[in-house]
């Protein structure tokens, strides 16, 4: 419910039709006791079972089940396909092999970001783009246009669900095999399960160890998830939403609150991703070559909020302020339970990027103070331990 302009009491309740879709795991959710949503790749995604500390401790210390059907592939196909991804992204793809994911952002003619993905190497002319929220459908099939490749760009019957957690690896082994525990980190697997398509690979959006399990056929929705929810009981899983604290802990940005178009990788610290001298052409090319020599404006930097703990996550972005003078804003922050402090990131003018810098942002209760901090706070876990 939201509460409607210009009165006090009254609510309004948002519809939204048909144009804003059910993903095959809806119902499922609600079963399970959804209580939120909001709408991701026009799609409706979970946001809230029962609150986002209780959804935290069950992520870094069980295992956790989401439906990210929200994450709409972009199916590239055809004898151009590598040339066209290539032409999309400034990271060099001429070492990602048959099986294997890579992390990337997709950059503009200015070098801004139009989104960040995984991508997805299914087969030799094969790739899935897994993106944030945008439609990079549209943005691919613009750039297509003109190309002069041999391609073919859509959306496939393809519904993501992750299993997240350090029990994640139990419920795998269990539903999978023990495949699933030498699966190597951003690594993929076609597989099905109970005669259900699907694709299984070792990444996420937790920080924790986790796999996405890709279905391949809606239809099955409402059976997968039962189906791993029962492997996962003994180990305690839960549904939840992605969480945010654990997201900002390990430093996994989240495209249109930390990245935006406005912001190029040299801004949020993904330089590290690009190679600006690689043979084959890309789109920003140039200006990305300028932003280098000339030195990042702007960047994304951890920092540290004094005060009592957040009771939420920010809804809109707040001021970063020095001496009363705006120098940026932060894109998201929150109170982690386990760090027993405030922390968020903050897009600052690069003066004030320096580790150590004092600045203050403008909380809805008023100024709090912040310092810029050596960020992420707790690296994503990577190596899957030995099993009992």
């Amino acid at each position: 419910m939201a509460t409607a302009p210009g009165t006090k009491d009254s609510a309004a309740l948002l519809l939204f039709g048909p144009r804003v879709r059910k993903s095959p795991y809806f119902d499922a959710t609600l079963r399970y006791g959804a209580k939120a949503f909001t709408v991701y790749n026009h799609v409706y995604l979970p946001t809230s079972y029962s609150s986002p500390v209780e959804e935290y401790w069950s992520l870094v210390n069980n295992v956790t089940l989401w439906d990210v059907s929200c994450q709409r592939q972009v199916e590239i196909t055809g004898p151009d396909a590598s040339r066209f991804v290539q032409l999309l992204t400034p990271r060099d793809m001429s070492k990602c092999q048959v099986g294997q994911c890579q992390y990337l952002v997709l950059t503009n003619q200015d070098g801004g970001i139009v989104n960040d993905a995984v991508l997805l190497r299914i087969s030799e002319d094969q790739y899935w783009l897994s993106p944030g929220d945008g439609d990079v459908l549209m943005w691919a099939t613009g750039v297509a246009v003109n190309s002069g490749m041999d391609i073919d760009i859509f959306e496939p019957d393809v519904s993501p669900l992750q299993l997240q957690g350090p029990n994640s690896p139990h419920v795998a082994r269990d539903l999978f095999g023990a495949w699933a525990l030498d699966l190597k980190y951003y690594w993929l697997r076609e597989t099905t399960l109970d005669g259900i398509p699907l694709l299984v690979s070792r990444t996420g959006w937790s920080g924790e160890l986790g796999y996405e399990i890709y279905l391949r056929d809606s239809k099955f929705g409402d059976q997968l998830w039962e189906r791993i929810m029962a492997a996962g009981k003994p180990y305690g899983i839960a549904a939840t939403a992605p969480n945010t604290i654990r997201s900002i802990e390990g430093g996994l940005l989240s495209y249109l609150s930390d990245i935006s178009q406005r912001d190029n990788p040299f801004t949020i610290g993904m330089d590290k991703f690009i190679d600006l001298d690689q043979s084959d052409d890309f789109i920003g090319r140039d200006a990305l070559k300028k932003i280098e020599a000339d030195g990042a404006k702007r960047r994304l930097v951890g920092i540290e909020i004094s005060g009592d703990p957040l009771l939420a996550s920010n809804e809109h972005f707040w001021k970063a302020l020095s001496n009363g003078h705006k120098i940026g804003h932060v894109t998201r922050c929150a109170h982690s339970p386990r760090l027993k402090k405030n922390i968020g990131w903050a897009n600052v003018a690069i003066e004030f990027a320096r580790v150590g810098t004092q600045i203050s942002v403008a909380a809805p209760e008023g100024p709090r103070a912040a310092v810029v901090c050596e960020a992420p706070w707790i690296k994503p876990e990577i190596t899957i331990p030995p099993l009992d």
